[in-house]
């Protein structure tokens, strides 16, 4: 049976994680076991102690401070065993449901990494903030221009990988926070690996309901583009 490794960052999501979970827990793959690896981020919230109440069910890490995103995956990363690994937001953006659009490229042996886009295909997508969408193209085109990949949506959370993928950039992944989006690109233009890229439905959300990423995140961001592709 092959198994797939879903790695799930947290920070401050008591109001989402515990419906997350069940979305994550109902999704069928048939013949493809999961493996559920939770990692909290320091959250302050009341999330932590809603996790604690799940440890007999699934992988929970715990960080002393919060280290960021990028921290956050690395260590779930190294604690993957999956024969696939896919990231999941613990925000209920991305739908689970999903997961099968991501996995096929990767189990039929076309692609290493699949990238789920939220500006490709005809699936629903929440219509929301106008400069995001612009500041997610800079970033992409910008990205783009350095990897020569002809990717639509480098920041997306939905990226998934197959075991040999994850285990060659895993050791590399340096960044702390969320230049960790841009980093992973970088890893996989430079090692050559085999990228599609599947379009995915997205749920939004305002500040209201807890988004967290901003502009000094897409600044950040363009310094990772620059220093991960020309100088790492």
């Amino acid at each position: 049976m092959k198994k797939l490794s879903i790695v799930i960052p947290v920070y401050n999501e008591k109001n989402t994680i515990s419906e997350l979970l069940r979305r994550v827990e109902s999704v069928d793959l048939g013949d493809v076991e999961k493996e559920i690896i939770i990692i909290d981020d320091f959250s302050t919230d009341g999330t932590r102690e809603i996790l604690k109440t799940m440890e007999n069910k699934f992988k929970i890490l715990y960080h002393d401070k919060n280290y960021g995103k990028g921290m956050a995956l690395r260590n779930g990363f190294k604690c993957a065993t999956g024969d696939f690994l896919i990231i999941q937001d613990a925000d209920l953006e991305y739908n689970p449901q999903e997961y099968f659009l991501l996995l096929e490229p990767l189990i039929d042996g076309r692609a290493d990494v699949v990238y789920g886009s939220r500006f490709v295909g005809n699936r629903p997508h929440r219509v929301l903030f106008f400069w995001h969408y612009i500041g997610n193209k800079i970033l992409t085109t910008f990205s783009n221009m350095l990897t020569n990949l002809n990717l639509t949506d480098i920041e997306t959370c939905y990226k998934a990988f197959n075991r040999q993928a994850f285990l060659e950039i895993r050791d590399s992944l340096k960044s702390n926070r969320f230049g960790i989006e841009p980093e992973m690109t970088a890893l996989v233009a430079k090692k050559g690996l085999k990228i599609y890229e599947v379009g995915i439905s997205y749920s939004g959300r305002t500040y209201e309901e807890g988004k967290k990423i901003n502009w000094k995140d897409g600044l950040s961001a363009i310094s990772a583009i620059i220093r991960f592709n020309l100088f790492k």
